[in-house]
């Protein structure tokens, strides 16, 4: 007689896992190659995940999948390390059916991403090493405190035109807004009760202190340039008309292997510089620009293209053959396209643009 075995194996077979992720607790989906298993919810603990796994499971190949977000990607990192093949996908790429929808929870979403792993429909995202992901978000805040002190600047100007109070003229020219000198003449001013002068104070206090953090951060940045990752592309990238220094590290934080988009197309994709469409029979329309994309790439490029327009003679006459047709903001978009392209070919072909070429 055949002796009975009494150890699972599940050598060769696919074990597939989804997982919709909270704070507090992770609602979890698995699936094999052949029927559904159950969904349940436990701590939000890759090693919990990773031993419930083993047992039911033993040697099976895992295989589990979430929706980037605020958790980041150390759930990423530590599946990988657990041995899971671990993807993390965007929310709006996950195929969802009518019902699915209309009757949202949080077991509906997990079922959903483990059963599209299982179906091979999902497209994971890239995702930037430990490293590459904590210089990104130094160069983020820098872009978060500038639009900080813009914002209290503008607070500024509308408490002293609530007032009535008028900025005199030697200020108001060319580069003497928000200098020293402006700063002084603010913090000078006397209004008609205490308190409205201590609350004219308190924002100027507000903008000194956001202006030395972002001092603090640029520095940080550039001292970050000089590291050998980046120095070469930064030198790279600072041979293009209306790219410096700030603009060449978000480019390089943001895109970290430009290697990774075959195609101009699918760079401009990711950044958000492609028009919206909609073709159906003979009707064939574009509207203006998408709204996924990269954000913070996308502004800053924008921003360079305003520079670099001013400076770069083929990009002038181009910006002025696309005034005859729209605005200046659309103009300056199309310009901006121009100017990913050229980031794209200095960075793949690792050679300085030359002024001129077009």
């Amino acid at each position: 007689m055949q002796p009975q075995g009494k150890k699972l194996d599940f050598t060769g077979q696919n074990i597939y896992t989804g997982i919709d992720v909270h704070k507090n607790n992770w609602k979890v989906s698995i699936y094999t190659d052949e029927l559904f298993h159950k969904t349940f919810t436990q701590p939000p603990k890759p090693d919990i995940l990773y031993n419930y796994l083993t047992k039911k499971f033993p040697n099976g190949t895992f295989y589990s999948v979430y929706e980037a977000g605020f958790c980041g990607f150390w759930i990423h990192d530590q599946l990988q390390a657990l041995g899971i093949n671990s993807v993390v996908v965007n929310p709006a790429d996950v195929p969802t059916k009518d019902k699915e929808k209309k009757q949202k929870d949080d077991g509906v979403d997990s079922n959903k991403l483990a059963r599209q792993l299982r179906n091979g429909d999902l497209e994971a995202i890239y995702i930037h090493n430990r490293y590459v992901l904590e210089d990104r978000n130094l160069v983020r805040t820098r872009y978060t405190l500038s639009k900080d002190l813009t914002r209290n600047k503008n607070r500024i100007k509308s408490l002293l035109y609530f007032y009535g109070i008028e900025i005199p003229e030697e200020y108001c020219r060319n580069r003497s807004y928000w200098s020293k000198r402006f700063f002084k003449w603010l913090e000078s001013l006397e209004l008609t009760r205490t308190s409205g002068t201590e609350c004219l104070q308190v924002l100027l206090e507000h903008c000194n202190e956001i202006r030395q953090k972002l001092l603090r951060v640029t520095r940080e940045i550039r001292k970050l340039s000089q590291e050998e990752y980046y120095r070469k592309k930064v030198n790279l990238l600072r041979s293009i008309n209306g790219v410096g220094l700030i603009t060449s590290m978000v480019v390089i934080t943001e895109i970290d292997d430009i290697h990774r988009f075959s195609s101009q197309d699918k760079l401009a994709s990711y950044v958000g510089m492609i028009n919206t469409s909609h073709s159906s029979g003979d009707k064939d329309i574009h509207g203006e620009m998408t709204n996924r994309g990269n954000k913070f790439l996308k502004s800053t490029i924008i921003e360079s293209a305003w520079t670099a327009v001013r400076m770069d003679p083929v990009l002038i006459l181009a910006f002025t053959k696309l005034r005859r047709r729209m605005d200046r903001n659309k103009a300056v978009v199309r310009i901006a396209r121009k100017l990913l392209n050229r980031i794209s070919y200095v960075l793949k072909n690792e050679v300085p643009y030359q002024d001129g070429i077009i």
